[in-house]
C-alpha cells in the first residue's frame, strides 16, 4: 500500500460545516491536504487525476463559502469531483473510486445528499442550477431544501451549444445563480474553437498579475470607497480584451478573470457575490489541469485519465497489451485509406485521442476535424461535407453520439447521405459506468431507414466494416465496437468490403442455433465449447448486419433447428427485436420455434470491470450456455446429457 500523506487538517473536515470554523491560511493548507489526498487515491485506484487537481483550492473555497448541501453544487461532466468527495462525508471511501461496489468517478445523486445532479457527459451543470435556482424561488422544498445554485463549468464544456441555451435562458430569468467558468484552456485534448481562443485573449496579453485589481469581484457588489480602482481593473481588461462582454449580452453579471490557485482572490470573490448577488453571475476561473503534481502537469493530457501509478514517478502501472485496441485498429485503418482516398475526412468531437483520429489528425490534418464538445454539430457538419461530396467518418462514443440522434436522423438519414458512424465504446465500458456505456445505438439505429448498421466481432472484422462502409456512397452506415482490447485474432493487410446484409457461419451443430451480433461472438463459441462436452453441439453464427438483415442466413437457421437464441451487446429494441419481426412477419413463430433474445439488462449498471459487469448483465459465456440448456429443456446439474 502506497505511503498515505499527512492531513492533520483535512483529519478534522468529515462534511463540509467543519470548515466554517478554518481560518483562510488553514483553508490553503487544507487544499494542499486534499490535493496530496486525492494523488495518493487515484494513484491506487487510477481514475481521472488531472481535473481535479485543477480545482482543488476552488473546491474548498466553495464549501468554505457556501453551505452544502442546502447550497447545491453542480459539477459539470464530473471529471473534477474527487476533492469535492472527499470533502464530503466519502474520504473513507475514497479508495474505491470506480472499483465494483465503490465511488462513482462522477457525481452520482444516490451516492451522497452533496451530490445534487448526476453526472457523465458535460455542459448540462447550467441547466440544472438553473432549475435549482427556479425550484428555489417556486418553493421546491426537497430534502435538505435549496438555497443558492453553484454550476462549475469548464472552458471545454462551454463549446455546447447546451451551456448557451442555459445562460440565455439564465439571463432571461433573472434568478440569483452562480456560473464558475473553470478555464484551464485543456478540455480533455487541447479545448478547439473561436471560444476557447477568446477566453485565451482575456488574459494572454498582459502579465496576469497585473490583472489581479479585477479578481476582487464585480464593481456593482463592491463597497463604495473600492468601487473606482475596481473598476479602473475591470475596464483595463475589457478594453484589452473585451473581457465578459459575450456573458454580459446573455444577461450575466462578469467577474473574472481570477486565479483559480490563489485561496485568497477565490475566498474574497466568492463572499462578495454570495453576499450582494441578486441576479446571475458568472465568475471566470483561471487554474491549471494537473496543478501541483509534476507528473500531471507535463503530460500531453495534464494527467486526464490514468491508471494506477507510482506517486513518486508518476509511472502508471498498465497491464501489457496482448492484443490492438480496437479504437487503434480503427485509427490505422482509416489512415490507409486516407491515403489512398483522397475524400476521406474524419469528424469527431473532442476525442481525438479516444477514438484513435489522432493518428489522422497528425498524418492529414486538413482533413480531420475536432469540433469540441458539440456533438449535434459534428453530426450536420459531417453530413453537409456528405453531401459535398467528400467521404467523411464521423467518430464518435456511442453514448455520446445520443447527443445528435436528432440530427442524426434529420439531418443524415431523411437526406440519405453516406455518413460513416464509427461507433467507438459500444457495450457495456468498466469504470466510467452507466452515463457512458454504449446501450442504446443498436435500437436507435436499426430503426431508421436505409441505414447499413454493422457490429465487428473482432478487430479482423472492424477492418472489414471500415472498408465496406468506405464503399457505401448512396446511404448513411454505421459499425460499433467496444472499449479496450481486440481478441487477437491475425490481421489482414487491409479491410475487405463485405457483401452488405450477409452474415457468416462459425460452427455447424444441431437442435439449437446461437446468432451473435458483435463481439459476444467470442463468449457464444467458448459456450458452445462447454456445451459439447454435454454432448450438444450448437450452431453459431455471425451476424455481420443488424440492417440489413440476413434473411436467408436467418430463415434457414430457424428452418434447421428447434430453436433459435440472439445475443447482443445492446438493450432491448435492438438486433434481437428486429430478428423477432422478421420470424413473426414470415409466420416462423406459428411452426412452434423457440425464439430468445439475450440483451443488456432493462435497468442502469454499476461501474466494474467490463467482465464483471457482463456478468451482471447476463451475457457471459456460462449464460450463454445456461440459456441453451433451458430453451432445450435440459437440467442443469451433474454431467447429465442431452
Amino acid at each position: 500500500m502506497a505511503d498515505r500523506p499527512e492531513t492533520p487538517l483535512l483529519d478534522r473536515v468529515a462534511v463540509p460545516a467543519d470548515m466554517k470554523t478554518l481560518s483562510d491560511r488553514e483553508l490553503e493548507q487544507l487544499a494542499h491536504e486534499v490535493r496530496a489526498e486525492t494523488i495518493s487515491a487515484v494513484s491506487e485506484t487510477g481514475g481521472h487525476l488531472g481535473a481535479g487537481l485543477g480545482v482543488v483550492e476552488l473546491t474548498v473555497a466553495l464549501h468554505a463559502v457556501f453551505d452544502a448541501p442546502k447550497d447545491r453544487i453542480v459539477w459539470d461532466v464530473g471529471h473534477q469531483c474527487y476533492p469535492h468527495k472527499i470533502l464530503t462525508g466519502r474520504r473513507d471511501r475514497i479508495r474505491t473510486l470506480r472499483c465494483e461496489g465503490g465511488l462513482s468517478g462522477f457525481t452520482k445523486r444516490s451516492e451522497s445528499p452533496f451530490d445534487p445532479f448526476g453526472a457523465g457527459h458535460s455542459s448540462t451543470s447550467i441547466s440544472a442550477a438553473l432549475g435549482f435556482s427556479v425550484a428555489r424561488d417556486l418553493g421546491g422544498a426537497p430534502e435538505h431544501g435549496i438555497g443558492d445554485a453553484v454550476a462549475v463549468i469548464g472552458d471545454g464544456s462551454m463549446s455546447a451549444g447546451m451551456a448557451f441555451e442555459a445562460m440565455n435562458n439564465a439571463g432571461h430569468l433573472n434568478r440569483r445563480l452562480f456560473v464558475i467558468l473553470n478555464d484551464n484552456d485543456m478540455s480533455i485534448a487541447p479545448p478547439v474553437g473561436a471560444l476557447s481562443s477568446y477566453l485565451s485573449r482575456l488574459y494572454a496579453e498582459e502579465p496576469f498579475q497585473e490583472l489581479k485589481a479585477a479578481a476582487k469581484g464585480a464593481v456593482s457588489l463592491l463597497p463604495e470607497p473600492f468601487q473606482e480602482g475596481a473598476r479602473r481593473a475591470k475596464e483595463m481588461v475589457k478594453s484589452m480584451t473585451v473581457g465578459g462582454t459575450l456573458f454580459e449580452e446573455l444577461g450575466f453579471s462578469y467577474v473574472g478573470p481570477i486565479d483559480g490557485h490563489d485561496m485568497d482572490s477565490l475566498l474574497s470573490v466568492l463572499r462578495t457575490v454570495h453576499d450582494r448577488a441578486t441576479g446571475p453571475m458568472l465568475i471566470h476561473v483561471i487554474t491549471k489541469k494537473g496543478k501541483g503534481y509534476a507528473p500531471a502537469e507535463a503530460a500531453r493530457d495534464r494527467g486526464h485519465a490514468t491508471a494506477k501509478f507510482d506517486v513518486a514517478s508518476g509511472k502508471q502501472h498498465k497491464a501489457p497489451s496482448n492484443a490492438p485496441s480496437y479504437t487503434s485498429v480503427f485509427g490505422k485503418e482509416l489512415v490507409r485509406l486516407a491515403t489512398e482516398d483522397d475524400k476521406v475526412c474524419a469528424v469527431t468531437a473532442a476525442m481525438p485521442d479516444g477514438t484513435g483520429l489522432n493518428l489522422m489528425a497528425e498524418r492529414y490534418p486538413s482533413r480531420c476535424f475536432d469540433v469540441g464538445i458539440a456533438e449535434q454539430h459534428g453530426v450536420t457538419f459531417t453530413a453537409a461535407l456528405a453531401a459535398g461530396g467528400m467521404k467523411p467518418f464521423c467518430a464518435m462514443y456511442s453514448t455520446f453520439l445520443q447527443r445528435g440522434y436528432d440530427q442524426v436522423v434529420h439531418d443524415v438519414a431523411v437526406q440519405r447521405l453516406p455518413v460513416r458512424f464509427a461507433i467507438d465504446r459500444a457495450g457495456l465500458v468498466g469504470a466510467d459506468g452507466a452515463t457512458h456505456a454504449g446501450s442504446f445505438d443498436i435500437a436507435f439505429l436499426a430503426n431508421l431507414p436505409d441505414i447499413v448498421l454493422m457490429a465487428a466481432a473482432d478487430e479482423a472484422e472492424l477492418m472489414h466494416m471500415i472498408a465496406t462502409a468506405h464503399s457505401i456512397n448512396d446511404r448513411p452506415s454505421a459499425f460499433r465496437y467496444p472499449r479496450g482490447e481486440g481478441v487477437g485474432v491475425e490481421l489482414p493487410e487491409k479491410g475487405e468490403v463485405l457483401e452488405i446484409g450477409k452474415g457468416r457461419m462459425i460452427r455447424e451443430g444441431s437442435r439449437v442455433a446461437i446468432l451473435s451480433f458483435g463481439t459476444r461472438l467470442a463468449e457464444a463459441e467458448s459456450a458452445a465449447e462447454a456445451l459439447s462436452a454435454r454432448g450438444i453441439t450448437p450452431t453459431v453464427a455471425d451476424a455481420r448486419f443488424a440492417k440489413p438483415l440476413d434473411r436467408d442466413l436467418i430463415l434457414s437457421l430457424a428452418e434447421n433447428h428447434e430453436a433459435l437464441i440472439t445475443i447482443e451487446e445492446g438493450a432491448v429494441g435492438g438486433f434481437g427485436s428486429h430478428v423477432a419481426q422478421l420470424l413473426a412477419e414470415e409466420g416462423v413463430f406459428d411452426t412452434g420455434l423457440k425464439f430468445r433474445s439475450m440483451v443488456l439488462p432493462d435497468t442502469f449498471i454499476d461501474h466494474a470491470s467490463p467482465a464483471k459487469m457482463y456478468e451482471e448483465a447476463k451475457l457471459s459465456a456460462k449464460d450463454i450456455e445456461a440459456k441453451v440448456l433451458d430453451v432445450l429443456g435440459v437440467a442443469q446439474i451433474g454431467e447429465k446429457r442431452a
